[in-house]
């Protein structure tokens, strides 16, 4: 549903939908469009990234996570499943709720109040059994994202201090968060340049053409502030 609120024509007026704004420039407008709108909750930052890909094919596939340097200031629930002294470091390092089959049988059952699945490669044939489940929830562990792992406490820590995980979808556009409204300018974009740094080097070897075809920032309340994306492929080049 479209945001005609006075607040969100007044934020949205500041925009110029036709314009293509520097990091720096994008970050700062971004700050003033969410104090006009004077939310009671700290919006969501989110970036969205247009790639030159076809995720269709598996070669084309854009795919990662990264930690961001200031997190992303959302409390995040991790559940993993390990046993014996992998089951204790999970829980040394804060993992919400550790255990085995034990804990598939409460998933099946219904429970599903985490953020992050991290698995030791040992247990994905209990994890595996619940694909029905985690899966459409985007919350299947895979080695390549780092959460099927033996370092369990690695990756609860990662995940508890601002890791996100992305991948294309299928109009080849990657939506990540990077943080809250009150987060500083300076902050938000030294997110934003982590994942996008590591978006830019995970360009497909098969993709041709342009392969940074848009960037735009938005904040849960806030309309969309394009960016250029020249400024993103100078430090590429």
């Amino acid at each position: 549903m479209p945001q005609t609120g006075k607040k969100f024509r007044a934020s949205a007026a500041k925009v110029d939908r036709n314009k293509r704004y520097t990091i720096a420039d994008g970050f700062a407008l971004l700050k003033e469009t969410t104090a006009l709108r004077g939310t009671k909750f700290d919006q969501t930052v989110e970036v969205a990234l247009n790639l030159g890909v076809d995720p269709k094919h598996a070669d084309q596939m854009v795919r990662g996570a990264v930690v961001l340097p200031h997190g992303t200031g959302a409390t995040v629930r991790v559940a993993v499943f390990a046993k014996g002294e992998r089951a204790t470091e999970a829980e040394g390092a804060g993992a919400d709720v550790v255990g085995g089959d034990e804990l598939a049988k409460r998933i099946e059952g219904g429970f599903l109040d985490f953020d992050t699945v991290i698995a030791t490669p040992d247990m994905m044939g209990v994890v595996g059994r619940l694909g029905k489940v985690l899966g459409p929830r985007g919350l299947m562990p895979n080695p390549k994202v780092g959460t099927v792992t033996m370092d369990v406490a690695k990756a609860v820590r990662d995940a508890k201090g601002g890791k996100v995980e992305f991948r294309a979808e299928k109009a080849g556009i990657v939506h990540v968060k990077v943080g809250k409204a009150s987060f500083t300018p300076e902050k938000l974009t030294e997110n934003f340049n982590t994942l996008v740094d590591l978006v830019m080097k995970l360009k497909p070897a098969t993709a041709k053409g342009v392969y940074l075809k848009g960037v735009a920032i938005s904040a849960t309340m806030s309309p969309g502030i394009k960016i250029d994306t020249n400024e993103i492929l100078a430090r590429h080049r």
